[in-house]
């Protein structure tokens, strides 16, 4: 259990540090790489390709390696497994059926700096951002929403359709700034209305989130979490870190409305669901049942003394 707190902790300071890194390295080094060359010379020209060549790379990576540790150390590998396929297998689907046919996102292609591509058109580390960003939001909603504790349809349906409103609004934020900045990493071929983006991709991006949402939620519904408070700090801290690296970006680019609506949609949402959410109500529930018994039983002890 301790070596396994040890590398969910590694993994999330790593990929923190990672956004940190890749926020410095897009927004001050590549418009000034002369600073670079002067006060660092050719090692930290070198270092600086390598960076930007692997930083988004990386960062994905300890992403999801965080989220789907912190996920199979609290419920198991099982529920673990049954989020990370089907929004790993389905968001793959999409992308690869976006970026052919422009359908469901609108007409984009990817841009090198993200990894290898599957079948020439989408990073390897694109899904694993839908999985680790995804997960983290719908565990947010889930707790938040209480499902586990009073589990009925509408809380179910509430529960992916926040989670899935979440993801979206981190991406609101996020795809502006990243096909518009000095490095971009994606372009539009039709560029839309909103800041550059086509206002499809939304309802792309909310429609693939809910649609893996679900799926995991059905493949859970035999093994409901508990999930205290607790649990969702990883979850909350991915989410934030992410959203802020998003709305650094964005900000840099001029971009505020879509801070503005993230902040609304995505980041009040987030940290109100993660507040409602009860710490450990399983284990309330059994303390307030104990002392219900204790204060019936108390009066019959009384008497057969």
């Amino acid at each position: 259990m301790r070596q396994a707190v040890i590398g969910e902790r590694v993994c999330l300071t790593g990929h923190i540090l990672s956004l940190v890194f890749g926020l410095a390295g897009i927004l001050v080094v590549v418009p000034h790489p002369e600073f670079i060359i002067a006060n660092f010379g050719e090692v930290g020209q070198n270092a600086m390709q390598l960076s930007m060549a692997g930083g988004g790379v990386v960062y994905m990576i300890l992403g999801a390696s965080a989220v789907f540790l912190h996920v199979k150390r609290n419920w198991g590998l099982i529920p673990a497994l049954t989020f990370l396929l089907p929004s790993v297998l389905i968001s793959l689907s999409a992308e690869l059926l976006g970026t052919s046919t422009g359908f469901p996102f609108g007409h984009y292609s990817y841009l090198s700096g993200l990894g290898y591509k599957i079948g020439g058109l989408v990073p390897f580390t694109i899904p694993l951002s839908w999985f680790y960003l995804g997960c983290a939001s719908y565990l947010l909603a889930r707790a938040g929403l209480q499902v586990d504790k009073n589990p009925n349809w509408l809380r179910h349906l509430g529960a992916v359709f926040f989670g899935a409103l979440l993801l979206t609004s981190w991406d609101l934020v996020l795809d502006p700034a990243m096909s518009q900045t000095s490095l971009p990493f994606w372009y539009w071929q039709q560029p839309g209305a909103f800041f550059g983006m086509p206002y499809q991709n939304f309802a792309g991006w909310f429609s693939t989130g809910a649609l893996f949402m679900t799926v995991a939620a059905l493949l859970w519904r035999h093994q409901p979490l508990s999930i205290e408070q607790s649990q969702l700090h990883l979850p909350l801290i991915v989410y934030l870190s992410n959203f802020a690296f998003a709305a650094v970006m964005s900000l840099a680019a001029g971009f505020s409305i879509p801070v503005l609506l993230g902040l609304f949609l995505g980041v009040i949402p987030a940290v109100v669901l993660w507040w409602k959410a009860q710490t450990n109500p399983l284990k309330i529930n059994k303390v307030n049942n104990a002392t219900t018994e204790e204060v019936v039983m108390a009066p019959l002890k009384a008497a057969l003394k």
